[in-house]
């Protein structure tokens, strides 16, 4: 095992860092002491059923705190849930889940692996794929795995509580899943698992059943749903308020740039690889006014894009950006957009949503009726605003942010 960096305390201050839940912080405690003690790494295992390849910063939260495991020289276990896909997971469901294809698991599963990589390091990394042992249970080894846990202990969990007191259905097979994932820390041996805080009762049903196969129970972390740009509501991209993990180096630190001065540090903590220690040095010279917030927030979104493209990437991001908006001008590299509009010409909502501006028309709405939006260098407050097919190019600008050359055409024309 890597010699670990600083005392158990130190490494407990760093594991924990943004943590919501720690079930249980002693035990975390006394494996680090024995692994350190016997120099033998932690097992963590973190998984991952392949829905949605396309990451954003959001996604990050965990994959960062697995890299934190795996700064102290412990084992990471990337679980791609290939098995456990095709059941659908029915956390947070007001109903069933339908199951993906074998098609789609792959697929997703090799987007995930591609971006993942970008924090994680390849060789340090163990990716594994659960149908690998869950597809060799037999149907008397489900039967015995089913049996070590009961149906009160599943309406612990609110959703299915709520399904079931409102009469709505619960298929048999959503049971399986938080079982399916408990098996996994078994065939496993995981020590801890990491998970979102809505993950938090399929990872403590891991914990329950370790015991019974005569494995101590795992320690269970959760951690948090990060706030998007806007500040309220967590980041998605139907929200419109994400930062993609393959968005241009440009874009993502403009979007970086965007979010408050108290949103900043609650991005520190989460999104970098900080100490507590001293993201609060950083916090304290903002507050004596020896550094200005702006700084703090360049010195992040150096950080951010560094992480997803690189230093030079970063460094060259923060002077386009300089350059853009402390001089107002539009970037050096104009991006082109064309859009299909019909006969009757485009609304300005669906035109935003379109390029790519506003992940709905209701959002797009919002951005327009708060001033956000400029056509040609012109604030439009009005969503009635349309575009004809044979309209000529004008600039579409969106806060600081977001910029591009819109090509307005007819229909069936492909957009950039």
């Amino acid at each position: 095992m890597p010699a670990v960096a600083g005392t158990v305390a130190e490494q407990m201050a760093y594991l924990t860092k943004g943590a919501v839940d720690v079930v249980r912080e002693s035990e975390l405690r006394s494996k680090l002491e024995q692994a350190a003690g016997k120099e033998r790494p932690l097992v963590v295992k973190v998984g991952f059923d392949p829905t949605a390849p396309d990451l954003h910063l959001g996604h990050t939260v965990l994959i960062r705190k697995m890299k934190h495991f795996q700064d102290l020289g412990h084992t990471v276990v990337f679980l791609i849930g290939d098995f456990t896909g095709l059941i659908g997971d029915p956390t947070g469901r007001s109903k069933t889940r339908p199951p993906l294809t074998r098609q789609q698991i792959d697929e997703n599963a090799d987007t995930y692996r591609a971006q993942v990589f970008k924090l994680l390091d390849p060789d340090r990394t163990v990716v594994e794929f659960n149908s690998r042992w869950l597809g060799a249970l037999r149907s008397e080894d489900w039967i015995r795995l089913a049996a070590r846990y009961n149906v009160a202990q599943m309406l612990e969990r609110r959703d299915f509580r709520q399904r079931y007191e409102q009469g709505r259905p619960i298929a048999i097979h959503e049971f399986l899943y938080p079982l399916a994932q408990a098996y996994d820390s078994v065939h496993l041996a995981a020590d801890v698992e990491l998970g979102g805080t809505d993950q938090l009762f399929n990872l403590n049903v891991g914990r329950d059943v370790m015991p019974s196969f005569e494995l101590p129970p795992q320690v269970v972390m959760t951690v948090p749903l990060l706030v998007g740009l806007d500040g309220v509501e967590k980041m998605s991209k139907s929200a419109g308020n994400y930062v993609g993990i393959t968005e241009a180096p440009d874009e993502m630190f403009g979007k970086l740039m965007s979010i408050s001065d108290t949103l900043m540090w609650s991005w520190y903590e989460l999104l970098t690889d900080l100490s507590v220690a001293e993201i609060q040095r950083l916090r304290a010279q903002v507050d004596a006014g020896d550094l200005h917030p702006k700084r703090a927030k360049q010195a992040l979104g150096r950080r951010i894009v560094a992480d997803f493209h690189s230093p030079d990437a970063a460094s060259a991001a923060e002077r386009e950006f300089d350059r853009r908006f402390s001089g107002g001008a539009l970037p050096s590299e104009l991006d082109e957009r064309s859009v299909a509009v019909p006969a009757d010409g485009a609304p300005l909502p669906a035109v935003l949503v379109e390029v790519g501006f506003a992940g709905s028309n209701s959002a797009a709405t919002r951005l327009i009726e708060q001033g956000s939006v400029r056509v040609d260098g012109e604030r439009i407050r009005d969503r009635a605003v349309r575009f004809a097919p044979d309209a000529r190019p004008f600039v579409l600008q969106v806060g600081k942010r977001r910029v591009a050359r819109v090509v307005p055409g007819p229909p069936g024309k492909k957009s950039c």
